[in-house]
């Protein structure tokens, strides 16, 4: 899931609001939680658009067939029994007896319904590769077939059945994903494409619903679902979001007490390092530079790539620049998804290059890179995001590049995060600065974004080697254990050698959290469960 989506925010006045609200009274502070989202929320519809914001609300709103435990296992939300046939091809789910918060009945048909509007190629989130495995999926993706052969069934009001094209043994960790959340079937055909726009054309079926909400807003609460099938479960009563994109302000809202829960970084996390309300997250994501590798390109220069994955101190960026916590990272696989099956060592360490810094090196096989080109200079476009945290790294990154390696200027690009989403896009930069968090735990999470035909494979990232041992992954060796890795790490050696991304730094979240607040499930993958979180 990409990440550290930037916002675009009017703090002044909200500051007061927000504090005169906290302080109110002390009921409301007891069942109301105040949080903060990074971007403002266009749409709730999970096909139209996959933002981290996104994710984070719908998360709190919608339950799923499972949802993730503190050990990023997952555990049945709707689904009430599951039944696996033919070798592990098939999977019967029975739903639970449940409603939307506009009082329609949750049904099997909502997942047929959700599930065929994410697959379909014309889906603008990104996401439709994740359905792959399920019968037609990738055929639909390339449009050769259509979406309503995808292998997904009603086969009655609360059962639903899915085919799968060979066994998936992560297939249920998938299903905790915001991808694969049932949408209103009844509010789809109404609505089409303006399905989850406003308040009125969306429903969730989960522990909250939308309470207030307007397109593009700076804030927006959501309150508990009296439909809410396990509603005695929720002890909030509502939660308020308001869009932050300054750590230092995020900090300032929690002295306020307008924030229960602030999330920093950079120079202000490096200085609550020992405050008594800080929470350390470990996640099992990477910042990355993702390269450009399409033709006609300087970095479709392979000694270019290497000499920057070599040039950067990447200990030097996690110690200082980030300054809560970070690590160093050396593979695009970070660590916390997977052990290495026969060791107890995470799969990122057994993955991990001989050779991670050698500034010689780099500058050898930069000036051999710029032969080969035919160039003596090159100017390399940086986008990035315009948050604190990474317009700091972009600084770090320009210094690190420009003042070790000759004949090179770095042009950064600090935009809004649709600004510099669509340049990726679109293929317009050299390197774009970005982010990933395993939707689930395992590498292939981020390994098959570099798939050839991945929608997230901006850079363009081509070879032949890696895509075969993620097919073989993915399909002759799924359901043998040390197959399957195997191949993983093989994928990962590949990714090393060519370098379409370069690994920076494994994400810490620094959190200020209220000490009162209690409940709130901390994944490692996915996004933070606030639905059964209460105050002491």
């Amino acid at each position: 899931m990409g990440k550290k989506i930037p916002l675009a925010t009017a703090l002044a006045a909200g500051l007061l609001l927000s504090a005169c609200g906290k302080s109110s009274t002390s009921s409301t502070a007891k069942t109301t939680l105040n949080l903060m989202e990074s971007d403002t929320i266009a749409t709730f519809d999970q096909s139209a658009s996959t933002t981290v914001p996104i994710w984070d609300v719908l998360n709190q709103m919608d339950d799923g067939l499972f949802r993730s435990d503190k050990n990023n296992n997952p555990v049945p939300a709707l689904a009430k029994k599951t039944v696996k046939s033919n070798g592990g091809k098939r999977y019967t789910f029975y739903l639970k007896t449940a409603k939307w918060s506009n009082g329609d009945d949750v049904t099997a048909q909502d997942f047929v319904t959700a599930w065929r509007r994410g697959v379909a190629p014309t889906a603008l989130s990104g996401y439709s590769y994740i359905y792959q495995g399920i019968k037609n999926a990738t055929a639909i993706q390339n449009g050769k077939k259509k979406a309503e052969t995808l292998g997904v069934k009603a086969a009655g009001k609360h059962k639903l059945v899915v085919d799968l094209e060979y066994p998936i043994p992560t297939f249920t960790k998938k299903l905790t994903m915001t991808s694969f959340l049932p949408q209103d079937t009844k509010l789809v055909k109404k609505y089409g494409k303006k399905y989850g726009t406003s308040m009125k054309t969306f429903a969730s079926n989960g522990a909250f619903k939308l309470g207030s909400w307007r397109a593009g807003s700076n804030t927006w609460t959501l309150v508990k679902n009296p439909n809410y099938y396990a509603k005695s479960e929720v002890k909030l009563t509502k939660i308020k979001y308001q869009v932050v994109k300054e750590a230092n302000t995020a900090h300032q809202l929690f002295q306020q007490g307008s924030l229960d829960d602030a999330l920093i970084s950079g120079t202000t996390a490096q200085g609550l390092q020992n405050d008594k309300h800080l929470k350390q997250v470990d996640r099992s994501g990477n910042y990355f530079i993702r390269t450009n590798q399409a033709k006609g390109r300087a970095l479709s220069n392979d000694k270019l790539r290497q000499a920057l994955y070599l040039v950067i101190n990447r200990k030097q960026l996690a110690e200082k620049v980030m300054a809560n916590g970070s690590k160093p990272s050396y593979t695009y696989s970070s660590p916390g998804a997977a052990k290495y099956p026969g060791t107890n060592k995470d799969f990122a360490t057994v993955a991990k290059p001989k050779e991670t810094y050698n500034v010689a090196k780099a500058k050898k096989l930069w000036k051999e890179g710029l032969k080969e080109l035919g160039k003596s200079s090159v100017t390399l476009t940086l986008v990035g995001y315009d948050t604190s945290t990474d317009k700091n790294q972009a600084e770090f990154l320009q210094s690190q590049i420009e003042s070790k390696l000759s004949g090179v200027k770095v042009d950064v690009k600090s935009l809004p995060f649709l600004s510099a989403y669509n340049l990726a896009v679109k293929g317009d930069f050299d390197l774009q600065l970005s982010y990933w968090l395993n939707d689930y735990a395992d590498p292939m999470s981020e390994l098959e974004t570099q798939e050839l035909d991945n929608s997230h494979n901006f850079g363009k990232y081509t070879s032949k080697n890696f895509n075969k041992q993620l097919s073989l992954a993915k399909s002759k060796n799924a359901t043998s254990q040390k197959a399957y890795f195997k191949n993983l790490l093989n994928a990962q050696k590949q990714l090393s050698k060519d370098n379409p991304v370069i690994p920076l730094c494994t994400e810490v979240e620094d959190h200020l959290v209220s000490s009162n607040l209690r409940g709130v499930l901390w994944n490692t993958t996915g996004t933070a469960d606030y639905t059964r979180a209460y105050f002491k």
